[in-house]
């Protein structure tokens, strides 16, 4: 007989049902990590009408000229005749922004909010309005509908306000214009900031870019006993312009994973619930406040930092949040959908479905309610309720004006880090390191207000000086090789990450809170951030507008790893044209400096960091190079920006020269003065006049740009009527466009880099690009030979053994794989001494 069946009392019981995945959509009650009700039900209804309150103002800017309060019927006349801005995202921001404003109030915190997605003015500026800061700094945006009307109409209208948190908006050190840069930003601000929160937002386009993606590595560069924290909200609200963004279509597992992996401790708050989401968010962000408090009170009182898991929400809400959910007759979505991103309804000066729903939506808000009851304003309750007060406004906030707050560096005085100088062009000395230690002693001057930031290169860049006195921020994790001269610890002053967008993005944002900084980097790859430097930019040059922004610290770039000594690493590492990125900018905020030596690159360096409002580009080379000028003589060099070197011309004092060398660039100038020496050799009598050009700028009209030289003053030291050959460091291109419209410009021949470049020595890539000693003196002698007279006939001789000594040197480069010492030990010949002494004077 068989066994006995089990019964089915007997069966083991059924496996559970697989976890069913978490939605991902932004709809239905709040789903949250952190659990909780913080909220009375008086507190929730306030909540409410803050939310209505800033959303009627976000909707008026985009839509109304007048009619602010719809105290009459809306028309068509009050609309504005081009519709301009973005409605979806400001919800989310909002609702971040008020949240956190509770907790400011509760626990007294120092905060800035940072608006990451594009276009969120209309979200800062109606907390700036509701707060009462707007109408501090702006008294014609009263609180009152005369007020209100003209706030409204200022917004994307000609003469007005633009639709990014520009620098007209208080409380904003972040535009937002272009997208990737808030995180960044928000960790500078923070650095050396102990009590600061930066509450910032990330929209989940912008999360797609490159230089977002990066900044996320900045919790590990943050100490959380000098620095404050960073609160980053990502808000998922699914689309940009006209498509998905991708981390609102991961799974909740996915999206998890990744921000643990990026190192923070993520909390979701999801859902379009009001009220739901009113007690979801209070309890999240007060929560993660709890945590950045706790992590600092750790380390600051053990006195020993560390990198904790920072919280990060990632808020998940509905695009155009509370607005309509579709429109044309319920064909098309609208709340929750691509269409509300910019202006949600763009017909409604002829649709009149349109129209009757913009005026329903309008006052769901309930205008009258809370606006017209209060004589234009909120109630003040409903302000004691929701707002700070004074400074602890995120709109008023002195950090995000930063200039208030700045304070002059302790300055060494660079002279006395002076190189010696005994013989002009006999010296050779290497000025980037010896302008570290002016570096290190600035630091050692200013632990608390200054930091050096680059991409891994600062001891490449001959800069490692500095790590005598600091070293570089780490708080990963450390190999006992590291203290083999690895200068890693967790308070540093210098900062590197090989992301030129994180480290800029960084300089930025210590610079716009009220600090001082210095970037260093290859000159092929400071194009990584064109871009940025072009935003920055034009935020100064708006800022000097706004009559309440103070100046803050110049953004100072020094470039090394010049194009004329990337010889070894190729064709992909040469490349100067930054330069032609920055001229391109407005002459009020960018400065260009080539100092030709180690003392002009210390005179040069003083002054731009003692320097305001100003994108301040250095390049200078970081290799040893002969030195041409004393400190007094480099001193007065530099101020004048241009000058002519009587010690390397040949041209009598009084008499006119048969051509000017003039050079800009420490390289060029080398190649410059020993063309010069080359042709005197053939030509004795030759009247040469050498020019140096330290300030870029002084080539251009003084009518351009407040540095460059009149007509007059320009004629004088190139004059109207010679030739003149002109060694650059950049493209030539440059130069030509500069001294347009100068006279005797059609004289000018103009060497510079020609994007020829190889593995070659440095000789050969100047040769490849007519920038070499030999081609200068061919050029000059080709020049003069067309005036005919001045080289007696034997201009064609002198050419050709020019050239013959000039293919020499290029058959040994590709025989010996080096110059010839000829070239590379060159100096100024000690029997012309006598010009220096005799003309310098």
């Amino acid at each position: 007989m068989g066994e006995q069946q089990s019964t089915s009392s007997e069966q083991p019981p059924p496996p559970p049902p697989p976890p069913q995945p978490k939605s991902i959509s932004p709809y239905g009650p709040a789903r949250s990590t952190v659990q909780g009700a913080p909220l009375t039900k008086e507190e929730v209804e306030k909540c409410n009408d803050f939310f209505k309150a800033s959303l009627y103002l976000s909707l008026g800017m985009i839509y109304l000229r007048s009619n602010p309060l719809l105290t009459t019927p809306l028309d068509k006349s009050h609309f504005k005749a081009r519709l301009l801005g973005h409605f979806g995202s400001a919800p989310g921001q909002i609702f971040t922004y008020m949240h956190f404003n509770r907790l400011i109030k509760k626990y007294d915190l120092d905060a800035i909010f940072i608006s990451g997605p594009g276009h969120g003015a209309p979200a800062v500026l109606s907390q700036a309005y509701l707060e009462g800061t707007y109408s501090e700094v702006y008294p014609e945006c009263s609180e009152d509908e005369e007020g209100l009307r003209k706030f409204f109409k200022q917004f994307s209208f000609p003469g007005g306000i633009g639709s990014h948190a520009t620098p007209e908006t208080p409380g904003s050190l972040h535009e937002g214009g272009e997208l990737g840069y808030s995180i960044s930003h928000a960790f500078g601000a923070v650095f050396d900031n102990p009590d600061l929160i930066a509450v910032t937002m990330v929209g989940d386009g912008e999360a797609e870019t490159g230089p977002l993606a990066t900044s996320w590595h900045s919790t590990k560069f943050l100490n959380p006993i000098t620095d404050g924290a960073v609160l980053p909200i990502l808000h998922l609200n699914g689309y940009k312009i006209n498509n998905p963004t991708i981390l609102a279509r991961i799974s909740h597992d996915e999206l998890e994973s990744l921000f643990k992996g990026y190192g923070y401790q993520p909390y979701f708050v999801e859902g379009d619930d009001v009220e739901s989401m009113h007690q979801a968010m209070a309890a999240t962000l007060e929560h993660c406040v709890l945590e950045i408090r706790k992590f600092q009170q750790q380390a600051r009182t053990t006195g020993k930092a560390f990198r904790p898991m920072w919280p990060v929400v990632i808020l998940r809400s509905p695009k155009g949040w509370t607005g309509p959910r579709k429109i044309n007759g319920g064909l098309d979505y609208l709340e929750g959908y691509w269409r509300s991103h910019q202006v949600p309804l763009t017909d409604v000066h002829k649709n009149p479905e349109q129209f009757a729903l913009l005026e329903s939506w309008m006052r769901s808000y309930e205008p009258e309610r809370l606006f017209i009851a209060n004589g234009g304003r909120i109630s003040s309750s409903l302000r004691q309720a929701l707002c700070p007060t004074g400074n602890r406004r995120m709109s008023a906030n002195p950090v995000a004006n930063g200039g208030m707050l700045q304070k002059p560096l302790r300055m060494p005085d660079f002279r006395d880090y002076a190189l010696g100088v005994d013989h002009p062009a006999e010296t050779l000395s290497a000025s980037m390191s010896n302008m570290a230690r002016f570096l290190r002693d600035i630091i050692s001057l200013n632990p608390n207000n200054f930091r050096l930031f680059g991409p891994d290169e600062t001891e490449s860049n001959k800069l490692g000086t500095v790590y005598e006195v600091a070293q570089k921020v780490w708080m990963g994790e450390y190999f006992p090789e590291d203290l083999n001269r690895g200068n890693l610890a967790t308070e540093g002053r210098v900062m590197e990450m090989l992301s030129e967008h994180t480290c800029e993005g960084w300089l930025e944002g210590y610079l716009l809170s009220g600090r001082h900084g210095l970037l260093n980097s290859y000159e092929p790859f400071i194009h990584v951030i064109d871009s940025m430097v072009n935003q920055h930019c034009k935020w100064l040059e708006k800022s000097l507008e706004v009559s309440w922004r103070h100046p803050i610290p110049s953004l100072n770039i020094l470039l090394t790893a010049v194009v004329w000594r990337q010889d070894h690493n190729g064709f992909t590492h040469q490349d100067p044209g930054f330069l032609d990125v920055v001229a391109n900018k407005s002459p009020e905020v960018v400065r260009i400096y080539l100092p030709p030596d180690g003392n002009c690159l210390l005179s040069v360096t003083d002054h731009c960091l003692r320097s305001r409002n100003y994108v301040n580009v250095i390049v200078a080379d970081k290799q040893p190079h002969l030195q041409f000028l004393s400190m007094a003589d480099a001193i007065v060099h530099c101020t004048k920006g241009i000058g002519i070197w009587p010690g390397f011309s040949s041209c009598p004092a009084g008499s006119a020269p048969d051509v000017v060398m003039a050079s800009c660039g420490d390289i060029s100038t080398q190649e410059s003065l020993a063309a010069i020496s080359l042709l005197l050799d053939h030509f004795p009598a030759l009247k040469i006049r050498c020019v140096n050009v330290v300030d870029l700028f002084k080539l251009i009209s003084h009518e351009e740009h407040p540095h460059g030289l009149t007509n007059a003053e320009y004629e004088a030291i190139f004059t109207g009527d010679k030739p003149v050959v002109f060694n650059f460091h950049s493209y030539p291109w440059l130069v030509y466009r500069l001294i347009h419209g100068r006279k005797n410009a059609g004289g000018v021949v103009v060497r510079g880099y020609k994007e020829k470049g190889n593995i070659d020595t440095p000789l050969e890539l100047a040769i490849r690009n007519g920038t070499d000693r030999f081609s200068l003196a061919m050029e000059v002698i080709d020049r003069l030979s067309e005036a005919g007279g001045v080289l007696e006939g034997r201009g064609g001789e002198a050419r050709e053994l020019l050239r013959n000594e000039q293919v020499r040197c290029q058959m040994r480069a590709f025989e010996e794989g080096v110059d010839p010492v000829e070239v590379t030990g060159w100096v100024w010949p000690s029997e012309r001494r006598g010009l220096w002494s005799e003309r310098k004077h």
